[in-house]
């Protein structure tokens, strides 16, 4: 209950100041910290799985997959205006494993969630997804997180144009000097063209960053003009 008043909270401090962006994780990231018991290196446990009771894993995607499907309708009714799943760990699966593990069951989350809320925008991050950009844009989503490993320009022009995105300045750039930090913000929106993207790091800020390089990342980018 806390997060839809939070979300509610949100909704009325911000008016149309800003949007409200919900927050699930993807049903292949879940499984993987509910069978490895947390994080890992070598996520040799899930895939054991995967490899010998695949039908099990199955079964608990699945599971996950619809549970979060209503997780996401739920913070949408109470105001969340878009919606971002993270699949954090799927990048450490080879593409005929994301194709049986990951991608049917971020498309079974997407498409349950499109057919009652077609008009909320859908993201979706996959951490070191370069091998897997088209296979992101084909589960339905409608903007492709872009961490990065891969130049904007690149993303773009392999996943088309009908794909909107979201990304992908190396966190790292704000440990450095400002000047660096203004010159990779400018590449970024210049390889990612006019339209369809949302100018963003390419994962989180990370817990050393100074303060005020991230104020300068933000002033930056909201002074770009073509």
């Amino acid at each position: 209950p806390f997060v839809g008043e939070t979300l509610r909270n949100l909704r009325s401090e911000v008016g149309d100041e800003a949007a409200v962006l919900g927050f699930v994780g993807a049903p292949y990231t879940l499984a993987t910290y509910c069978i490895e018991g947390g994080t890992s290196k070598s996520y040799s446990t899930i895939k054991k799985m995967a490899f010998t009771d695949a039908d099990i894993l199955h079964q608990l995607l699945t599971k996950f997959a619809d549970n979060i499907a209503l997780y996401v309708m739920y913070q949408i009714e109470n105001g969340a205006q878009a919606v971002q799943m993270f699949d954090s760990w799927a990048g450490q699966l080879s593409p005929q494993d994301y194709d049986a593990f990951a991608g049917p069951y971020q498309k079974r989350v997407v498409d349950k969630v499109k057919a009652k809320y077609p008009d909320v925008p859908f993201i979706l991050y996959i951490s070191q997804s370069a091998s897997l950009l088209e296979r992101m844009a084909g589960t339905g989503v409608d903007v492709v997180s872009v961490d990065w490993t891969v130049d904007m320009d690149v993303a773009r022009a392999r996943m088309g144009e009908q794909i909107k995105v979201q990304g992908n300045m190396d966190p790292a750039i704000l440990l450095g000097s400002k000047e660096s930090i203004t010159a990779r913000v400018h590449d970024t929106i210049n390889k990612a063209g006019k339209t369809g993207h949302i100018m963003n790091l390419g994962h989180g800020v990370l817990p050393e960053t100074p303060e005020e390089n991230v104020a300068h990342y933000f002033k930056t980018v909201q002074q770009w003009q073509w």
